[in-house]
């Protein structure tokens, strides 16, 4: 009871009446909150992705298997999964400044004990802790970006603060290589957590809680005020300003339980994009998790340079997250299902190619894996986006987290199954499963094709 109350919601404050303080202030923390939200769950990441450079290290200082290592991606996907669902429903009536913060250190402590640990046991215990922990960085985000961001801006704010996991991704696996090669596996453990914790205190430092929470009026106010459809913060009525503040309240919980469960777990397009998004994320997985050990046992690379080629996959990726959003606008109306169906069918060619060139060809191969990482992301973003226009803007949360938790129910099979097909067949059979997950994916999406997914349906007219 004591840390509910803690981390519970900030009281609100009474409304700023001065219009350019107004202004000011929405200005200036809107892009504080972005791009410091966008840093910290990119560092969520560096105590997360590490693993994956250490495990070649792991492998040969402790005599773990590759099983074993597996059942930890395994483990610690399934409770991260779970953890988005159950987090995201505390985080909503959390302050997200404290939520977030206390979430990163927890995983900073994970990754300590993880690094001090002698046994497969010990380690799994602290990577599974460590998952359900990870699942406290995204709940307080979403809530941030949606209280602080209209509709019509937030799929842009989205794939802008996106680019942050990936970003984060892209320096720890070849920081976590380095740490390996020249201190030892356990150092890719500690320098993170020290770097988690200097990341806590900066988050609870700039973030703030909802704009209410600091007397500014909500973000549809705000939008009038920019937009030049009122002047002043006094020509809202008392009113109007309670209605802009939540839709949700407006309806009871069995009401709402109702609207959820008709328009997520009811809705067949939902659970098209969500499936979709499990094929999407057995490709990401695959490659992040395994790429280093892969590329050094397949390919002759060191593991320094394959950890680095497996960090600009990441990079590649972030242009992918930023095309995709232009293109679903630009040219498909917001349509973002068809934007995907064309990233997954260039993901499928690439990969064919990476698995079917001569191995002689190691440049064209390796170049080939780095581009899907271009055609994996933007997908991964655009899924959270048609989940929600699919489920409305009120159940939108909910959508998003069904995605989640089946996207990290992939790790089922990029992690302990992929570990146990590679050590009984031989690294062939998971670049044939990298393919068949990128046609699968391309076949739910070219289904989704049919449906409305730009969010014109939305019957709050978002």
């Amino acid at each position: 009871m004591f840390l509910l109350n803690w981390i519970k919601e900030a009281p609100t404050k009474p409304l700023i009446k001065d219009t350019h303080q107004v202004r000011k202030q929405y200005r200036f923390w809107r892009n504080e909150i972005l791009y410091t939200s966008m840093v910290g769950y990119a560092i969520f990441y560096m105590v997360r992705k590490n693993l994956s450079a250490a495990m070649p290290g792991i492998e040969e200082d402790l005599g773990i298997t590759k099983l074993q290592l597996g059942a930890f991606l395994t483990a610690h996907g399934l409770l991260y999964g779970l953890s988005k669902l159950c987090n995201g429903y505390l985080a909503d009536r959390a302050n997200p400044r404290i939520f977030m913060a206390t979430g990163l250190i927890l995983c900073a402590v994970m990754n300590f004990g993880f690094g001090m640990s002698e046994t497969a046991l010990w380690m799994g215990l602290f990577w599974m802790a460590n998952g359900w922990f990870q699942g406290m960085g995204f709940p307080p985000c979403v809530k941030m970006l949606t209280h602080w961001f209209s509709l019509k801006e937030r799929a842009t704010k989205f794939s802008i603060w996106n680019v942050g996991h990936s970003l984060g991704a892209a320096i720890i696996v070849p920081l976590a290589g380095w740490l390996t090669v020249y201190y030892g596996w356990r150092y890719a453990f500690y320098v993170p957590g020290v770097i988690a914790l200097g990341g806590a205190a900066m988050l609870l430092l700039t973030l703030r809680d909802i704009p209410e929470t600091m007397g500014l009026p909500a973000v549809g106010v705000y939008e009038k005020l920019h937009r030049g459809e009122i002047n002043d913060i006094a020509e809202v009525s008392d009113e109007e300003e309670q209605q802009s503040e939540s839709l949700d309240k407006a309806i009871s919980g069995k009401e709402y339980n109702a609207f959820v469960m008709k328009h997520v777990f009811l809705n067949p397009w939902v659970w098209l994009v969500s499936i979709a998004m499990f094929f999407v994320y057995v490709m990401r997985y695959a490659i992040l998790d395994w790429g280093p050990t892969f590329l050094k046992e397949s390919a002759g690379f060191e593991l320094e340079s394959a950890a680095g080629l497996t960090a600009l996959f990441e990079v590649m990726g972030i242009a992918g997250v930023l095309c995709s959003g232009f293109i679903t606008d630009k040219f498909f109306r917001g349509h973002a299902s068809r934007t995907c169906l064309g990233y997954m069918v260039l993901c499928g060619v690439a990969l064919w190619l990476f698995w079917q060139l001569p191995d002689n060809m190691v440049g064209l191969k390796v170049s080939c894996l780095i581009a899907s990482g271009f055609f994996i992301y933007g997908p991964q973003c655009l899924v959270s986006v048609i989940a929600a226009n699919l489920a409305t803007r009120r159940a939108a949360s909910t959508a998003v987290g069904l995605t989640g938790f089946c996207a990290y129910l992939s790790t089922i099979v990029s992690g302990v199954l992929l570990g146990g097909l590679v050590k009984a067949y031989g690294w062939n059979v998971a670049f044939g499963m990298m393919f068949g997950a990128a046609t699968v994916a391309a076949l739910l999406f070219f289904i989704g094709c049919f449906t409305d997914d730009s969010g014109q349906h939305d019957l709050e007219g978002s």
